[in-house]
């Protein structure tokens, strides 16, 4: 991989904002569904929810350089279909011509901050429909997380019913991630066991005026058969905070990729900065998981 010029994405970003536009309008670009038809997203949307931690290391995604050239290199292996991003990440990666011929995904509500009050009025402060349609992005997503104690969801969930209307009349995929989640000690805490995403995902299906876009971004938990038959959209496996053993897994997302309906991966943390520090190692085993060589 070549040095990324970070001199010139300052520069540019300094003295030629406008380019931005230029290089989006330019990029060439991929069908969603292509080859195997499996999709395999590198996520990087944390930071802009206030969620720096990786692990122990609670500013282990800070330093931004670092993170573009961990993902500069994720999208340098082979079967990297894309990268999930708020605006600030997808212009950078831009800016270092990294998305030519990747899905881009843009990233839509992240104004819930990781541990404020406010936490369940998940507002949309990143994209949205419209300006994903002119960038030429390929995808959007929103995170839904559905607290029944806690009015703030409701303002999600019509956001999101909005988002996903938008979604289909402007024919963009929409990627929704639901969870049902409860305040513990302060803090949101999302539920994972197997009914509780069962009931999510029938939530989050029914959100908006058409579901012909909609597809699902799951958590990994127990019973996924019993999950996969909840729903007939699209569905990618989200990797989650990197906790527990590397190979289990690995193991664990090998089993619900067999699962009908399961289209592939949609991982961040877990691959960018894992335990033992090897990014390609980690991203080449998940890209083998998602695509079978």
């Amino acid at each position: 991989m070549t040095a990324l010029d970070f001199e010139l994405l300052r520069e540019t970003r300094a003295a030629r904002p406008g380019r931005i536009a230029e290089i989006l309008a330019a990029r060439r670009r991929r069908d969603v569904i292509a080859g195997d038809g499996r999709l395999f997203i590198v996520a990087a949307d944390h930071p802009a929810r206030g969620a720096l931690g990786v692990g122990p290391n609670e500013s282990a995604m800070a330093n931004r350089y670092e993170l573009l050239e961990r993902l500069a290199f994720a999208l340098s292996r082979p079967g990297v279909d894309g990268v999930l991003g708020t605006p600030d990440i997808i212009e950078d990666l831009a800016l270092l011509g990294l998305l030519d011929g990747k899905i881009v995904v843009g990233s839509m509500n992240r104004g819930g901050l990781r541990g404020a009050s406010f936490e369940m009025d998940d507002r949309f402060t990143a994209y949205d429909i419209d300006r994903i349609r002119r960038d030429g992005l390929d995808f959007a997503k929103n995170l839904i997380r559905i607290n029944l104690q806690d009015a703030g969801s409701a303002d999600t969930l019509e956001a999101s019913a909005l988002a996903v209307s938008e979604a289909a009349d402007a024919g963009i995929p929409i990627m929704l991630e639901p969870f049902m989640s409860e305040w513990v000690n302060g803090s949101i805490r999302n539920d994972l066991s197997t009914d509780a995403v069962i009931l999510s995902i029938a939530i989050a299906s029914g959100l908006g005026n058409s579901s012909s876009h909609s597809w699902l971004k799951l958590p990994v938990v127990p019973d996924m058969e019993r999950v996969m038959a909840s729903t007939t959209l699209p569905t990618l496996l989200l990797g989650g905070d990197p906790t527990g053993d590397q190979d289990e897994t690995f193991d664990n997302w090998s089993n619900a990729l067999a699962l009908p309906g399961v289209r592939g991966l949609v991982v961040g943390r877990t691959l960018l900065y894992p335990p033992d520090g090897d990014v390609v190692s980690a991203i080449d085993t998940a890209a083998a998981l998602v695509h079978r060589r």
